[in-house]
């Protein structure tokens, strides 16, 4: 099992304990900014897609789009290891962990 500093899922900018928000890491905001431009990139294609070629209207396109884009972008995570802080990427089209940069 590996500690929360290196697991992958283990991403928080919020200290429980002191009540207080921490300040990001470069990093941490390069993951935050990837994760939003990617999320923005597949919710406006799939809101296009979704809207010309199926036959649902009001809420239920960005809706539909919203959850096409959670589910294909891919995730970003700034983590603390032995040789400093890295950037991961873990998306559903690729096997495993890949480090960025």
């Amino acid at each position: 099992m590996l500690n929360k500093q290196y697991s992958i899922f283990y991403f928080s900018t919020f200290d429980f304990k002191t009540l207080r928000l921490k300040k990001m890491t470069k990093l941490q905001i390069r993951a935050f900014l990837y994760q939003l431009g990617c999320f923005a990139i597949l919710f406006i294609s799939a809101r296009y897609v979704v809207a010309h070629f199926t036959n649902l209207t009001g809420f239920w396109i960005p809706l539909t789009a919203f959850v096409i884009g959670t589910l294909l972008s891919p995730k970003f995570h700034a983590i603390k290891t032995k040789d400093g802080e890295k950037l991961f990427m873990k998306w559903i089209f690729m096997k495993g962990i890949k480090e960025i940069g």
